[in-house]
């Protein structure tokens, strides 16, 4: 377990002056990363050169990941900190433990999120500390001194949507205890790289950028203030460097500059410019620069020199590029056609073939000078934008993922876990909203609009406008979503609102321009507001959509320049409620409809385009004629994407900001943290799946929450000391139907959800015992479970495999809080069996069978026992939906399997009875023997129906564990699928049935 220190911002303690609930109260509640592995932008990347099996990359909201086997496997180490965003980390040369982390993405572009200054760890990750500069938002690169970790030198961009101090080049001399502004120009104006001269830590190039994100999509503005810095005093003195080099006449922009270990005064840069941009070279150490290549495929984001040849240059940019002749020509050694976008490059300068490069795919290492590579597809650090689910068993999550294009991902996998098998494309863009068809789950709308058929793999284009207008504004998220009360009904935002019936065969406008006229320029903009942008034409979009889940014709819209309508008629009239707070460019990012109330909805704000990053979120419950803001709980600076409300519980809301998920259970007068196990990242989008709920995060992927329920009824636990919540309608399901062996523990996987029913209880205070029975309908034990129950020991020295296999045991808590149990709706296992595990295993979650029966579907008695007290609820169990089997043959199923059951825990009976006589009574040896063979020798154990088979025994030959042993096979035949058995099991069943019974009456024979 790691841990986090943070002493510096007060917004890191999350006021609960207004809670409403103890953590305790859902402490088990627990989320589960179902993908997708292939990486999201990644920025930060460094190795280390006396360790080359170890690489460090820092992603943008995906926090910081550590490999120890050159790629093969990534772990993240920074899980704890309060931000995800990360800018640059390094590792010292002289000290690999000690790692300094800058946070906030190092680069400008239209979707991005900041940090919270620096971090630092002693001990190579375990453990990590703020140690300040929490205002510079974005790092744009952290270098140390080769050969003191105290000295580190940090370039601060500053906030990306607006004008502050804390910015420019700084230095700490006593490892981030204190920092000193070492190169600094104005409020405007910051450092995008510091670089040491690899022979001399006195000689220190720093390169300044001023510039500004926009409150508009893709709005950016630049001032003259840009340029190339050089120490030689070790950053204490700076002097700009012109010679040779684009000036602000030529709108000089970004600097990327390295010089080579082989010889200092050869250096090269990659300068951007509105005049002479392109490839520079110096040969006396940066004090002058010649321009050497104008290809401006080659402006990128990062450059360096082969450490042991100064002739010898790549390049990081949409592809990755190699020189081999000083810069004067280039070819493309690494990339895809639709562009990889390479971030970051490293070389070892030690062993210059093993390589460790960035790109918006994630990282990748070669360690044959790049003939091949690891992969990307191994780092669930994916982008989402937005998330929906589709209405199948098990469901399918959607979303766009920056870089990857339109996917899906399986909430739930047939072979014991979620794998590369659960993950497809689905057609539509990286940004887009997707919208599966509550229809059929085959077809999938996505984007501007395209329909994709999964069944083909075919995508057609059928969007509003194929020959366009010029009329109508498209940007690059746009909503798109099918209404709950018409599943023909397809909403499509752009500056208007659409819809089709038909699949989008015909499109009908039902909104005029829902954006605001002329926009007013926000005070965040600041020294670049121009005459022109005063003037400026419309340009926003309707950037979200909420039809009504009560009534057909209400639908909610919002823009992302501040305005919220609604239409009550369908679309015929539209009527601006926008609170009366909202200011131009503060983008309504989601709205939600209320569940309970015509008039109810919530809206999600962020004006992180602002230079804003506090939260809003508002409510209204009538019709939009007031509105209360409702943010109270959350950490002061956390942007919210994303705001929702229970479908089965009122005032039950879920919101989802730049940190972490949040909930409230009275309508959002207080708020609570429910980001518990997740990272954290920027959370996007939300949805309510039934009783789950499925985050999409905008770089660690897509979490789901398994069965939230027990927050829809915190409110009736006030006033209980014990407490069982109702469980959620439980699913047989079985846990891994494959029969191969398993994937290899290094593939990377995510975890299924529970086989079984999640059954939850509450303990005001620690009991000194608790114990859960299962009862069927007439009142008869189907399964008890105990908090004394003694685990199954497993004897790791007969296994014939490791035991990182095997499921940990559950056990009923007896602690203080709230607690999570999984009954496997199955009658219990069979005693006295030997345990093994199957071929077809999952590392650390593959149960020891055999296991008993299913129950069959219906209703079920859950009885809590604490300490002598009993509390009763009901729980329902249903079949697997894709299962076809009538009611005749799930009788038949249960009844023969029960049967199987029944005589398997009869003959162990006896078993153990003779067990007992062998063990405590002075028998003679022939009575001994007489035993011994009707017992049969060992345990009896399951044989897989794959691999093996029973045969018929004649009388004399037939022991009770060879019985036991057939019994068990047979169970395993009738369970495994949810069909009919077939006439020869059941005559298999009933021959068994007969021998069981011949076996006890010889039984009562000897036993006299």
């Amino acid at each position: 377990m790691r841990s986090f220190v943070c002493y510096f911002f007060t917004i890191f303690a999350i006021s609960l002056t207004f809670s409403q609930t103890n953590p305790s109260q859902y402490q088990e509640l627990n989320y589960r990363m179902i993908g997708p592995f292939r990486a999201g932008r990644t920025v930060g990347a460094v190795g280390v050169p006396t360790q080359p099996n170890v690489f460090y990359i820092g992603v943008n909201n995906g926090g910081v990941w550590k490999t120890d086997d050159y790629g093969r496997t990534w772990n993240p180490i920074f899980d704890e900190a309060p931000t995800g965003s990360i800018g640059d980390l390094a590792v010292s040369p002289s000290n690999p433990n000690i790692i300094y982390v800058g946070t906030g993405e190092g680069m400008h572009r239209p979707d991005l999120s900041v940090g919270d200054g620096m971090f630092k760890s002693i001990d190579g990750g375990k453990n990590w500390q703020h140690i300040g500069l929490g205002d510079v938002q974005q790092v744009g690169r952290v270098i140390i001194h080769p050969t003191n970790p105290d000295i580190v030198f940090v370039a601060g961009m500053g906030h990306p949507y607006g004008a502050n101090t804390e910015r420019g080049v700084f230095k700490s001399i006593d490892g981030g205890e204190t920092w000193k502004k070492a190169l600094y120009i104005n409020a405007q104006t910051g450092a995008i790289q510091v670089a040491l001269d690899p022979n001399n830590s006195q000689i220190v190039f720093a390169t300044l950028w001023e510039h500004q994100e926009g409150p508009w999509e893709n709005a950016k503005f630049s001032g003259t203030n840009s340029g190339l810095y050089k120490s030689t005093d070790g950053g204490e003195t700076w002097k700009k460097i012109t010679k040779g080099l684009p000036g602000a006449s030529d709108g000089l922009g970004r600097v990327w500059v390295t010089t080579a270990l082989s010889n200092s005064q050869r250096m090269y840069a990659m300068v951007s410019a509105r005049n002479n941009s392109g490839i520079y070279k110096s040969d006396d150490a940066g004090e002058s620069w010649n321009l050497i290549h104008t290809n401006r495929r080659l402006l990128g984001r990062d450059i360096q020199v082969h450490p042991n040849n100064e002739n010898v240059v790549f390049i990081a940019n949409v592809a990755s590029y190699r020189s081999d002749d000083g810069g004067k020509t280039w070819t493309s050694i690494k990339g895809a056609p639709g562009g990889d976008d390479y971030q970051r490059l490293w070389i070892n300068p030690l062993q210059p073939d093993i390589r460790l490069f960035s790109a918006d795919q994630g990282a990748v290492i070669t360690v044959n000078g790049g003939k091949t590579w690891s992969s990307w597809y191994n780092q669930p650090t994916s982008q989402l934008y937005h998330v929906a689910t589709d209405n199948q068993y098990p469901y399918w999550v959607y979303g766009g993922q920056q870089e990857s294009g339109a996917i899906a991902v399986a909430s739930r996998s047939n072979g014991g876990q979620i794998s590369f098998r659960e993950f497809i494309g689905v057609g539509a863009d990286e940004y887009a909203y997707v919208a599966p068809d509550p229809k059929d789950p085959n077809i999938i709308y996505g984007g501007r609009v395209t329909r994709f058929d999964k069944r083909t793999g075919q995508n057609q284009f059928v969007g509003p406008e194929v020959l366009r207008s010029g009329k109508v504004r498209f940007l690059r998220t746009m909503p798109l979503m099918f209404h709950p009360l018409d599943d023909n009904m397809l909403l499509f935002g752009t500056n208007v609102v659409w819809k089709t019936l038909d699949g989008g065969q015909n499109w009908q406008q039902i909104s005029p321009d829902l954006t605001k006229k002329n926009p007013e320029v926000p005070k965040s903009v600041g020294n670049y507001t121009t005459d022109a942008h005063k003037k400026m034409p419309q340009r926003a979009i309707v950037y979200a959509l909420a039809p009504s889940t009560i009534d057909k014709n209400i639908i909610w819209a919002g823009t992302d320049d501040g305005l919220v309508h609604i239409t009550t008629n369908g679309g015929t009239t539209w009527k601006n409620v926008t609170p009366p707070t909202l200011t131009s460019w503060d983008k309504i990012s989601q709205i939600d409809a209320g569940h309970f109330n015509k008039g109810t909805a919530y809206i999600a704000v962020n004006a992180i385009r602002k230079d804003d990053m506090k939260p809003h979120v508002y409510k209204t419950h009538d019709f939009g004629e007031t509105w209360t803001k409702i943010v109270s709980g959350m950490n002061p600076s956390g942007p919210v994407n994303t705001v929702r409300e229970d479908y089965k519980q009122e005032g039950l809301l879920f919101a989802g900001t730049e940190r972490e998920v949040y909930f409230s259970n009275n309508d959002g007068a207080s708020w609570e943290s429910l980001r518990l196990n997740m990272p954290a990242s920027s959370i996007r989008d939300l949805v309510i799946h039934q009783n789950d709920l499925v985050i999409g995060t905008h770089g660690r992927s897509i979490w789901i929450l398994d069965d939230f329920s027990p927050l829809r009824e915190l409110t009736k636990l006030q006033s209980q000391n014990n407490y069982l919540f109702q469980p959620s309608d439980a699913i047989r399901v079985r846990h891994n139907v494959f029969t191969d062996t398993p994937l290899p523990p290094e593939e990377p996987t995510a975890q299924n959800p529970p086989d079984g029913a999640l059954i939850d209880y509450y303990l005001g205070k620690a009991v000194n015992k608790v114990q859960l029975n299962i009862l069927d309908q007439k009142n008869q034990l189907v399964s008890t479970f105990s908090s004394d129950d003694v685990a199954e020991e497993i004897d790791s020295t007969t296994m014939r495999h490791p035991t990182y296999w095997a499921r940990p045991e559950q056990k009923l808590s007896t602690q203080e809080g709230h607690q999570r149990f999984v009954w496997n709706l199955r009658y219990q296992s069979p005693r006295g069996a030997q345990r093994s595990y199957g071929i077809a295993a999952v590392q650390y979650n593959t149960p020891s069978g055999p296991v008993g029966p299913f129950v069959a579907p219906g209703t079920y008695k859950v009885q809590l026992i604490v300490n002598g007290a009993t509390t009763e609820r009901s729980i329902t169990v249903k079949l697997d939906p894709r299962s076809q089997i009538g009611s005749e043959a799930v009788d038949l199923q249960t009844q023969l399997s029960l049967l199987c059951y029944d005589n398997y825990n009869k003959l162990q009976t006896i078993r153990e009875s003779i067990d007992n006589k062998i063990a405590t009574q002075s028998l003679n040896k022939n009575s001994q023997v007489a035993l011994n063979n009707f017992r049969g020798n060992g345990k009896p154990r399951s044989i897989s129906f794959f691999y093996g088979s029973i045969q018929a025994s004649d009388l004399e030959d037939e022991t009770l564990v060879g019985l036991q042993s057939k019994l068990l096979y047979l169970i395993e035949v009738l369970q495994s699928a949810d069909t009919m058995p077939t006439v020869k099991t059941t005559e298999a069943v009933n021959v068994l049935d007969a021998r069981v019974k011949e076996l006890l009456n010889r039984w009562k024979k000897i036993a006299k």
